[in-house]
């Protein structure tokens, strides 16, 4: 650190005169001591469990006017299958649990047991981690850095993304772009999506002539449907969506049968493979659904979940969901452990650099309040000059030398304030201006 750094960050107060010091003041809870990580993940909790604390659209509008009214207002939530989490600046960690458990469904109790939290520099290498892949259920998954994407974008759009936390996102979104084009991390097919796929080949393998039912066209199912496509050759998928048309766009790009939303038991009752991606805020596939049906695989993509536990019960039914799906191991799983490294060293080069901003972007501040304050007494100096009889150009003279001796004014008045203090300043002062003056 410069004796530049040292002298503002440690001793702003050595410039605390008038507006100057009004000016120096920055947000304490913008520091970055205060920037902290709350949630829930895989690693600790079940699909069911992180179910209940699963932000949607709505919720997540809500969290963040709420936010605003207790003066939290530079934050994010990433809700996803595999984890929910509230990112933001705060005094306490404590604030951020309360909001996620203000707008979810589950325990206050609970969700204290459960969520972990990470403050600091640990915050922001967890966003990188969990950005990049590496803190992923099934590991190097890049789906998540656009639901990252999606998340902040939401958050500003809401007014409710700072500077610091927009600039932080688009370097993890930067440092995706180059684990994934630099390493083998994410090299190979596996995600949720694939899982399903290999799960498929495992209870089905004459699965190409099993007729499928695909309830809820949204990413996941349309990324489900082309791994399926692609890898399994299916042609008998039927698509239903409570958007018909979502459901016949999709249906006519890949030459797929499409059903309404209402023809929806009746449709799974027919097939031997129904995967739900619906996304709806309770179950909508229930057991009542298949009393009288024939054997069938369910296989339940949504969190929450949207197939009532009870169907797994029933002796006709295999009922798998994302957990398990993320059980399905590949061998590519084993390659990508390789690159973990290299994906961690590219972290690490890339957290130092936002580092780097953060700690110039404070200093800017203070520097810019000096200017201010320079300014200031340049252009009282000047008025007062302009406001005597008999102004003239040579007067620039005196006017520049009161300025200069205003300013050492100033800090000889606080160095003899703050005696403690005076040996540190003197020699900063005497280090910044370079004054080649030797001291014992």
């Amino acid at each position: 650190m410069t004796a530049l750094s040292r002298l503002f960050a440690a001793y702003p107060s050595i410039f605390a005169a008038g507006s100057l010091y009004k000016n120096m003041q920055v947000s304490h809870s913008k520091e970055i001591a205060n920037f902290h990580i709350v949630g829930i993940n895989y690693k600790k909790t079940d699909a069911a469990i992180r179910g209940l604390y699963a932000i949607n659209p709505a919720q997540y509008q809500q969290l963040l006017e709420h936010a605003r009214t207790v003066q939290l207002d530079d934050l994010f939530v990433l809700s996803t299958c595999n984890r929910t989490e509230l990112y933001g600046f705060a005094d306490s960690p404590q604030d951020l649990l309360d909001l996620l458990s203000r707008e979810t469904h589950g325990d206050r109790a609970q969700l204290g047991e459960l969520a972990y939290s990470k403050s600091g520099e640990e915050a922001i290498r967890h966003l990188y981690q969990v950005g990049t892949g590496l803190d992923s259920q099934i590991l190097g998954d890049y789906e998540i850095i656009g639901q990252i994407r999606n998340a902040a974008k939401f958050a500003k759009a809401q007014q409710c993304l700072g500077s610091f936390l927009e600039r932080l996102v688009n370097s993890v979104l930067q440092v995706s772009k180059l684990i994934k084009t630099e390493t083998g991390l994410s090299k190979g097919t596996v995600s949720v999506a694939f899982a399903t796929v290999r799960m498929l080949e495992r209870h089905c393998p004459d699965i190409r002539h099993k007729k499928i039912v695909l309830l809820g066209v949204g990413k996941i199912g349309r990324n489900t449907c082309k791994n399926m496509i692609e890898y399994l050759g299916v042609k008998e998928v039927t698509l239903i969506n409570r958007t018909l048309q979502v459901a016949a766009d999709f249906a006519g790009q890949h030459g797929l049968r499409y059903a309404p939303y209402e023809n929806m038991v009746s449709e799974m009752q027919a097939a031997d493979v129904v995967l739900v991606a619906s996304n709806a805020p309770e179950p909508t596939v229930l057991a009542s659904h298949f009393h009288q049906s024939s054997p069938k695989l369910i296989i339940d993509l949504s969190i929450p979940f949207n197939v009532e536990s009870a169907v797994g019960d029933l002796e006709h039914v295999t009922l798998v969901n994302v957990d398990e799906l993320s059980k399905v191991q590949d061998e590519t799983l084993q390659n990508r452990l390789g690159e973990v490294p290299k994906a961690l060293a590219i972290i690490d080069e890339h957290m130092a650099e936002f580092l780097y901003w953060y700690k110039m972007r404070k200093h800017a501040v203070v520097l810019k309040a000096v200017k201010d304050k320079l300014q200031e007494i340049h252009t009282r100096e000047i008025q007062q000059q302009k406001n005597g009889s008999g102004y003239k150009v040579e007067d620039m003279e005196e006017v520049s030398s009161r300025i200069i001796q205003k300013m050492i004014n100033l800090m000889a008045g606080k160095v003899r304030k703050e005696t403690d203090k005076s040996d540190l300043y003197i020699a900063m002062i005497n280090d910044i201006f370079e004054t080649g003056v030797k001291q014992d």
